[in-house]
């Protein structure tokens, strides 16, 4: 698969990837379908079953997002994908605050959040100032938001709000806008093709969460941590990190590297995806909600948006900052 993927050229790989991946992404769906049509039972094994399906019927509507967009970024080019991560962004950041109380005194900070910082990084990444955009909002929002909150003069519970906004710039703004920095990143020999790095980024992560909830739902071990989630356990992890790892090996030739090294990074994407959508469900149970998106449907169709993305959004700064460091750009 490696050698044939790399002999193609960029439009024939698109046109391969998109047979494949539409073809499994259709097969999955046709498969979830039917185990819908069973009847559970109305006890404690029939709920956790139903549960189970909502889970994997979100990975597969979030799969097929995820794969428009990257249509869409391909077809329109880099510009028009940032303003769609962009917007991402933005909805995403507004789930994470409609179920994080802000008082009068936020509402200064709120506004430059997401009408100054959230366009300010992008606009890093669209003119290629990396160094900026790498420390923007670590150093230099993450110290002027308290200010302004402070500004506002209501110190109730100030370390607590701050840290709420600060931890939702992080994940929806600084981790979702790398997804589209891959686009500009200017790698050896492989002009043209950075769009097959987003591609390579979101399925690797997208197929490690679906493995990893599969292999948990068969195996049915006691979870690492109950408290936070019931499907979580490391034998699972693993072999859903592992799989995920071998299946972005198969798709180097969509990428830079070469296989062993193409197996190496999905191994950090995987691993930085899927710990950070556990952390995602540790600030959902600390809310004491099931989902980002409350009881309305979401623009993904199950749950939130930011349910659907928040492992891409841990796994594409450690990504990015690998892949840069690996080619010294």
């Amino acid at each position: 698969m490696y050698f044939y993927l790399k002999n193609l050229g960029p439009t024939q790989q698109v046109g391969a990837l998109f047979i494949i991946v539409f073809g499994l992404l259709l097969l999955a769906s046709i498969v979830a379908f039917v185990m819908s049509l069973r009847e559970y039972g109305d006890d404690e094994a029939g709920d956790r079953r139903r549960g189970e399906l909502k889970n994997l019927d979100g990975i597969i509507r979030t799969s097929w997002f995820m794969v428009f967009v990257f249509w869409i970024g391909w077809l329109s080019g880099p510009l028009v994908a940032l303003t769609l991560f962009g917007g991402v962004s933005f909805f995403a950041l507004r789930e994470f605050m409609t179920l994080s109380p802000t008082r009068l005194g936020d509402h200064r900070s709120l506004v430059l959040a997401f009408f100054v910082v959230l366009p300010l990084q992008y606009w890093l990444v669209a003119t290629e100032h990396f160094d900026m955009f790498a420390v923007f909002i670590p150093v230099y929002v993450f110290l002027a938001l308290p200010v302004a909150s402070a500004l506002a003069n209501d110190p109730l519970r100030f370390l607590e709000r701050n840290a709420k906004l600060q931890w939702g710039i992080m994940v929806c703004i600084y981790g979702m806008s790398h997804v589209p920095a891959l686009l500009m990143l200017k790698f050896p020999g492989y002009d043209h093709k950075n769009a097959f790095m987003v591609f390579f980024l979101v399925l690797v992560v997208q197929f490690c969460m679906a493995v990893q909830h599969l292999v948990s739902r068969k195996l049915k071990l006691p979870p690492a941590a109950p408290a936070i989630s019931q499907s979580f356990n490391w034998p699972s992890w693993w072999i859903g990190v592992f799989v995920a790892s071998l299946f972005g090996a198969l798709l180097a030739g969509i990428t830079p590297w070469v296989p062993g090294t193409a197996f190496a990074f999905s191994f950090i994407a995987c691993v930085a995806g899927s710990m950070g959508h556990f952390v995602m469900k540790a600030l959902k149970r600390d809310r004491g909600i099931p989902s980002w998106g409350g009881p309305v449907r979401s623009v993904t169709g199950a749950g939130g948006l930011l349910d659907r993305v928040d492992a891409l959004c841990f796994a594409a700064p450690v990504f990015f900052h690998s892949a840069r460091w690996y080619f010294d750009l």
